[in-house]
């Protein structure tokens, strides 16, 4: 265990020694990489002193008893020993998971994307419920949702809805939700009192920095139009809205949240990098697919991966087999233990194909 963080304080201390350098300043790309890799190194060597302070005290505690002259310093001696052994095994459980290689994209801020599946109008009012949802557990995660852009169902919710999450390991936390969500209740709608079965898809798309994709804007395909929905006259008559075609893949994407054209061209830009990255990233998580199998893979959209059965008040995740009977919480942004038992599993299967221990 000493051996592996030897290793890892002096990595941390070359870091520290680059960070500083003004040649890796003016780099962006690899400052930002290197405070990333400090910060989290950094976690490690703070977890490698409690580790050494541990062991001394198990030594010290060792010499006072086999000296045995002073009674009472032999007592107090056996119980740090006895405290430091306790928490020996629980600390390095805590590290074996913290050298676990950890996924670059983790710490990105995220584009949620959510759309109507199958089920009319209320898989809109379900897209909407689910809109809700993960608003109030950014909410409580103290993160901060911006919508991009939005089209209202005709009876409530969204035909799709696109947001922005920001903060710390967004993406790391968020991205076990993308795939297909079932509900399954009597619809607003419905008069004799029968269940339906709904479904929207959940897109988590990781943020993209203008030096993670390049865009050639001359490859961009610019479309100026007026908004619709709320936001007063000036919105619904002037071309503030703004569309957003990359030719050579064929993406589109599009802001009209913004009042100001500018800055719904700046946020509809981040939505096709962030598309054109995921992309990318969706090719190298296919490569990983055929190296190992996953039974919480972000990368699978059309993954049927979680129920809400309203009749039993109960929220199934299909990929680990957990159910929460909680249906009021869950919905009200509740999901923290379906964060957790995903990222668990995920966890075990990359220490079991690590090399750390």
């Amino acid at each position: 265990m000493l051996d592996r963080l030897q290793f890892v304080k002096q990595r941390f201390d070359e870091i520290s020694d680059l960070i500083i350098q003004p040649d890796v300043i003016a780099d962006q790309k690899r400052y930002v990489q290197l405070n990333k890799e400090y910060k989290d190194l950094n976690a490690l060597v703070e977890k490698r002193e409690e580790y050494l302070n541990l062991d001394g005290n198990i030594k010290e505690a060792q010499e006072i008893i086999a000296d045995g002259s002073d009674a009472e310093m032999v007592e107090m001696a056996k119980m740090q020993m006895d405290e430091a052994k306790a928490r020996i095994p629980e600390l390095e459980e805590e590290i074996k998971y913290m050298l676990i290689p950890k996924d670059p994209e983790d710490a990105k801020n995220v584009m949620v994307e959510i759309r109507a599946g199958t089920g009319g109008d209320e898989a809109s009012i379900f897209a909407g419920d689910l809109f809700r949802m993960y608003t109030k557990y950014c909410e409580a995660r103290g993160w901060r949702t911006s919508v991009v852009d939005v089209s209202e169902g005709t009876s409530g919710g969204f035909k799709e809805v696109i947001f922005e999450v920001t903060g710390e390991d967004v993406y790391g936390t968020l991205k076990f939700e993308a795939g297909v969500h079932r509900v399954q209740r009597v619809p607003q709608t419905e008069t004799q009192g029968r269940v339906h079965t709904s479904a929207a898809t959940v897109m988590v798309l990781p943020e993209a920095e203008e030096f993670d994709v390049q865009i050639d804007m001359n490859d961009v395909r610019v479309d100026f139009f007026c908004s619709s929905g709320p936001g007063g006259q000036s919105v619904n008559t002037t071309k503030s809205a703004v569309r957003l075609t990359h030719i050579p893949t064929g993406l589109v994407a599009q802001c009209q949240d913004q009042k100001s054209q500018h800055k719904n061209k700046d946020k509809a830009m981040e939505v096709l990098r962030s598309r054109l990255y995921e992309k990318e990233l969706a090719i190298k998580q296919a490569e990983d697919a055929t190296k190992r199998s996953s039974q919480v893979s972000s990368g699978d959209r059309s993954a049927k991966i979680r129920t809400y059965n309203y009749s039993q008040g109960r929220v199934t995740d299909h990929r680990i087999g957990l159910d929460v009977f909680d249906m009021d919480g869950v919905m009200n942004g509740k999901i923290q233990k379906f964060v957790e038992e995903l990222q668990l599993v995920n966890n075990m299967e990359k220490l079991k194909e690590s090399e750390v221990f």
